[in-house]
């Protein structure tokens, strides 16, 4: 046995708009520019650097390879799978984050970085694709318990636009009525008092989230493929 190598990787979504204009959830990938998987696209990241922290080795390489700072990185999971690289054993910590559209417009423009909708990827390098289920299950279960949609907003939103967060990352409609109720008996959000502006209609409410309130969070739950 040689050793293990520590690598870290990111996860950033975003929700970006597709050919047709409507908004999917993405992820930024960088092209691999040498072996093992060169020429294959892949999650920004590297190896980790023995005089910072694995969390600003995680935020400087993403700023490298794509230009992103996300105010937040989480640490998500850890893939330490014998055989998920071809050259030498290698432990990968893995972060992520959510990022506003302005935010996600920051990217670099290279031919070597691209945004792919979240669910729509090519085969990636090492365990990617894994890697990518894995933090699609964990953005869809956390959503449903915690306040984290609101990354994709800003400090103040509209109803609509959050039901619309909801909507693109669960898949799926969801009922005007019952979203407002729900949200509402969560006492997680409230009115801010002010209405967006500009509308020629009734200008809907602008809301926030109380940050007073306290969520329950399972903590990291593992699916089945992942170890």
């Amino acid at each position: 046995m040689n050793g293990i190598d520590l690598a870290v990787s990111t996860v950033i979504f975003a929700l970006r708009p597709a050919p047709d204009g409507h908004l999917v959830l993405s992820i930024p990938l960088v092209r691999r520019v040498r072996d093992p998987f060169e020429g294959r696209w892949a999650l920004p990241g590297g190896a980790a650097d023995a005089t910072e922290s694995l969390a600003d080795t995680a935020a400087r390489k993403l700023a490298e390879t794509t230009g992103l700072a996300p105010a937040y990185l989480e640490q998500l999971y850890c893939f330490g799978e014998p055989d998920r690289s071809p050259v030498s054993r290698v432990v990968s910590v893995v972060y992520w984050a959510l990022v506003r559209v302005d935010e996600a417009d920051l990217t670099f423009a290279d031919e070597n970085v691209r945004w792919f909708p979240a669910d729509e990827l090519p085969q990636l390098a090492f365990d990617h694709n894994l890697i990518v289920d894995y933090a699609l299950w964990r953005l869809r279960t956390k959503l449903e318990y915690s306040r984290i949609a609101h990354a994709f907003l800003g400090p103040t939103f509209t109803l609509a636009a959050l039901r619309e967060v909801h909507e693109i990352v669960l898949q799926r409609p969801l009922d005007p009525a019952n979203f407002r109720r729900q949200i509402e008996a969560s006492r997680a959000v409230v009115p801010t008092g002010e209405h967006v502006t500009g509308g020629r209609h009734r200008p809907p409410r602008l809301y926030r989230y109380d940050t007073s309130v306290q969520l329950v969070d399972n903590g990291p739950l593992t699916p089945a493929g992942v170890r």
